[in-house]
């Protein structure tokens, strides 16, 4: 009986000894994005190469190779290129927190049971580094992605030697992307505009060429050339600078203007909850901006609700804040503002003192720090038009979105039972109540509607800046300049005023600085509510009583 147990055991420890040799083959073997066989020399070369001599081992690595090399390039690039000493294998330095760990450059499979003392680093200083860089872009070149070679192409312009020339030369005819060939355009007429040996109409020819250009690079190099002693090249590098400066004016006030509807739009959002209850109930709410914070703060603490799910976290905050800021709204008007009807002086400063009780409520809840809010992937990053004019992404979906709510409110007040009724009391509010119509209801809902619309303009904010305590003070003023200047309770009104005063806003804010260009801009409503009162869509009829 104690033989075959020991039988047993031997032969589990065989079986054993042989799924572990199975599992580090398989942990090592190639998989099926390892580069050509037949540069398994060159690679141990890199292992044996003294650190004056890589350059060149690295030249032939790239003469014989395809994108397959890219994770060896940018491997040592990033300085985390080692070896194993016993077998000269190449292996990738992953750092996680405190823990280092070895996995292959080409499997990503983890090799287990190295330590520090069993590898070697193959170290690059920063002539390496950039020729790694452009051998990189210069791999990419051939890749089947029309967007890579656009972007590898874009990465050579500011390093062109006479490798990256020649190789741009020899793909540039077989070319058959529009964009990507127009982009290896540039860059071979940026060479050529450089080589002083050329005739000066070839190189007159490349010039007027880059004039049509908006890349940096090609700036620089025409800037280059107007330092130039040939007349001739001089005075072509000065024409071409003036036709791109021109174009990047353009853009810069195609930007300045996108800008302008940006801060517009949150200006509508911001306001326009304020538009209808003003007009309705000719109630001044001090604490509008406070419904702004709660929106904001809705959405911060949805994120910290759904911390795995931030990319639809936000399709959650939008509902959720206006049903917060909705129902405070309610509560502040059945609980203060309904005692206080027709007494304007009143309702001002209770409002101010509920924006202070909501304030710092907040920051007990809270506290008075500023809280980050995450940004959907979808909505980050921004949309390149070309190297000088970009659409910010969050800003261009807050800018539809807030129209959205905009046409949508339009509808509700015009096309529901509801919206009748609003405008009902607010074109005469004795009538209304005479037929029927339940004023007291009706100033609510209307409260509420107005407070949830700026908690949907809360969560708008959350994206575009930090969340705090006085986020709403920084917009209450603005929302207020934005009814009187539209016309009081008037929705097309509020739409014109939120966007002709962000505009005018970011237009004057190069000019003037921040500060000045708002106190501009209140200068001008000023003058302006002296000669139209009613703002610039007056009510009509009983409503302008």
């Amino acid at each position: 009986m104690r033989h075959f147990i020991a039988l047993c055991c031997c032969l589990f420890g065989l079986l054993s000894s042989q799924a572990y040799s199975a599992e580090s083959s398989t942990s090592t073997s190639p998989s099926a994005n390892q580069p050509p066989a037949e540069l398994a020399p060159l690679m141990l070369e890199l292992t044996k190469a003294k650190y004056s001599k890589l350059l060149p081992v690295l030249k032939k690595i790239e003469a014989n190779s395809d994108e397959s090399m890219l994770p060896l390039f940018r491997t040592m690039m990033n300085g985390n290129l080692y070896f194993i000493k016993t077998n000269k294998q190449l292996v990738q330095l992953i750092e996680d927190a405190n823990q280092k760990t070895y996995q292959g450059i080409f499997s990503q499979q983890l090799v287990a049971d190295l330590s520090k003392r069993d590898v070697s680093k193959i170290k690059v200083n920063n002539h390496l580094r950039s020729y790694l860089r452009n051998a990189i872009a210069r791999i990419q070149l051939t890749s089947s992605s029309a967007e890579v070679r656009k972007n590898a192409v874009r990465e050579l312009l500011s390093s062109l030697d006479e490798e990256t020339v020649t190789t741009l030369e020899r793909l540039y005819s077989s070319e058959t992307n529009q964009t990507v060939k127009t982009e290896m355009g540039l860059a071979l007429a940026i060479n050529t505009a450089r080589q002083a040996s050329l005739p000066n109409s070839t190189r007159i020819a490349a010039i007027e060429r880059l004039s049509g250009s908006l890349e940096n690079t090609a700036r620089n190099v025409l800037t280059q050339l107007t330092n130039q002693d040939n007349p001739a090249i001089k005075a072509a590098a000065e024409h071409a600078l003036k036709k791109i400066t021109q174009r990047v004016e353009r853009f810069g006030f195609l930007n300045q203007l996108f800008f302008g509807l940006s801060l517009g739009s949150v200006l509508l959002l911001a306001s326009i909850g304020l538009a209808i209850t003003f007009g309705v109930m000719g109630v001044i709410n001090m604490a509008h901006g406070e419904m702004i914070m709660l929106g904001a703060y809705t959405t911060y603490v949805v994120q910290l609700m759904m911390p795995n799910y931030i990319d639809y976290s936000i399709w959650v905050a939008i509902p959720a804040a206006f049903l917060v800021s909705g129902i405070v709204g309610v509560l502040i008007e059945r609980l203060v503002i309904r005692h206080l009807h027709g007494r304007p002086l009143e309702t001002l400063l209770a409002t101010f003192g509920i924006s202070l009780i909501l304030q710092q409520l907040v920051r007990t809840i809270f506290s008075p720090l500023n809280r980050q809010v995450s940004t959907p992937s979808w909505m980050s990053g921004s949309w390149e038009i070309n190297p000088v004019f970009s659409l910010t992404l969050n800003r261009l979906y807050i800018l539809a979105f807030s129209l959205l709510v905009f046409f949508a409110l339009v509808m509700v007040l015009k096309k529901t039972s509801l919206g009748l009724n609003v405008r009902a009391v607010s074109q005469n509010r004795n009538m209304a109540k005479a037929m029927g119509v339940k004023t007291n209801w009706i100033d609510a809902m209307t409260f509420g509607l107005g407070s949830g619309i700026a908690g949907i303009a809360g969560v708008a904010l959350s994206q575009l800046t930090n969340v705090g305590p006085n986020l709403g003070q920084d917009y209450i003023i603005n929302s207020f300049m934005v009814v009187v200047f539209g016309g009081v309770g008037n929705l097309l009104g509020t739409l014109v005023a939120a966007f002709s005063l962000g505009i005018a806003t970011k237009f004057l804010e190069p000019m003037t600085g921040a500060v000045l260009s708002t106190i501009l801009v209140l200068v001008f409503i000023i003058l302006f509510i002296q000669k139209r009162p009613k703002g610039l869509f007056p009510q009509k009829g009983r409503a302008a009583e």
